[in-house]
């Protein structure tokens, strides 16, 4: 097993791409099962000579969400006994039953195989009254028939969240709080809109016309929003340190939260010979292969987060990429970099 990596080739280009203007600032960690080994800050919060990014620093996570939040709650009923992967939604859901998605597994949707529909403008479609986003993402017809192709869609981790709810009778955002970051001790995560104080340690994203002002402390997904800022899309805050605690979970998972047939379940190719491969969310990080076992969630405002069971690794990528551009190619580069650093040789 690779025991070391590169330290100071994680700071000299991360520090780069400050200078490039990829993102205005960055936090970062690595641990094991035991905790972080090693981790650090650049950059600033606007690029332009504001408050320095700190370790501690929270992070609008994007679609982080769905791995910190979605995954792990269906694992907590799927190891309670609540849920079943296999079984059809409309069997046992009647918000699903007579529509297109009652043919849709729980397993078609967390291996993004379900063949919803992909991105769209929630607004658009449906208007702005929550329950009839609802009605109308739980009715809307398939693209394809479930098991045909691998097609990442945020709607996959919008219905969970809403079956989750379903199920509990309780918010996601309570769900995610509950079971999962309080017994691990992440007190900086939370659903936002964070309240001021919070707001002001929270890196801004991008610049919102409505408002005449980055985004700080309110989530940037638009869906997310008109939701009220909190579903399975996106809408969660963390710090490095917090996520830290959840992958250091997910290395070596006991229960509660969740245990290690979860995470064996959803570290594996699930997807057949269906390509691009898929676990349960997780997905093997691009340029490597199974073999490998570099496991990876990347979020749209420029974080990322990897586990390597057979390593025994875990590391944590946190950006405001977002602020300046959505454009995607500059900060691939510098995950595949810090992936490399972390996890090589591969």
């Amino acid at each position: 097993m690779n025991t070391t990596f590169d330290t100071p080739r994680i700071v000299r280009f991360l520090r780069e791409a400050v200078r490039a203007q990829v993102c205005p600032g960055a936090a970062w960690a690595v641990g094991d099962a035991r905790g972080p080994v090693a981790g650090g800050a650049v950059g600033t919060h606007d690029g332009a000579g504001g408050l320095p990014t700190r370790p501690d620093t929270l992070f609008d996570l994007a679609s982080l969400t769905k791995v910190i939040a979605v995954w792990p709650v269906v694992g907590t009923l799927v190891e309670d006994g609540k849920l079943l992967l296999d079984a059809p939604l409309g069997s046992f859901w009647p918000e699903a039953a007579g529509h297109p998605l009652g043919d849709v597994t729980p397993l078609h949707l967390l291996t993004h195989t379900a063949g919803l529909p992909l991105r769209a403008n929630l607004r658009a479609l449906y208007g702005t009254d929550p329950q009839d986003v609802r009605d109308g993402v739980l009715r809307e017809p398939l693209r394809r028939r479930p098991g045909e192709a691998v097609e990442y869609t945020d709607r996959a981790a919008l219905v969970l969240g809403y079956l989750a709810e379903h199920l509990t009778g309780l918010p996601l955002a309570r769900l995610a709080a509950d079971r999962v970051w309080a017994p691990l001790g992440m007190t900086g995560t939370r659903f936002g809109p964070l309240p001021p104080a919070l707001a002001a340690r929270c890196a801004p994203t991008e610049y919102d016309e409505e408002t005449g002002a980055h985004l700080r402390g309110t989530v940037h997904d638009f869906s997310t929003r008109l939701l009220g800022g909190a579903c399975g899309i996106a809408g969660a805050f963390s710090t490095a340190g917090d996520l830290g605690r959840f992958l250091r979970q997910v290395l070596a998972p006991v229960r509660p939260p969740f245990g290690p047939e979860w995470v064996a379940a959803s570290l594996r190719v699930r997807t057949g010979e269906l390509a691009p491969a898929r676990g349960l969310f997780w997905h093997l990080a691009p340029g490597t292969a199974v073999r490998d076992d570099v496991w990876v969630h990347y979020g749209f405002t420029g974080t990322g987060m990897w586990v390597s069971p057979s390593r025994g690794r875990w590391a944590v990528l946190l950006t405001n990429k977002l602020y300046f551009t959505r454009a995607t190619g500059p900060v691939t580069a510098v995950r595949d970099a810090f992936r490399e650093a972390v996890f090589a040789p591969l």
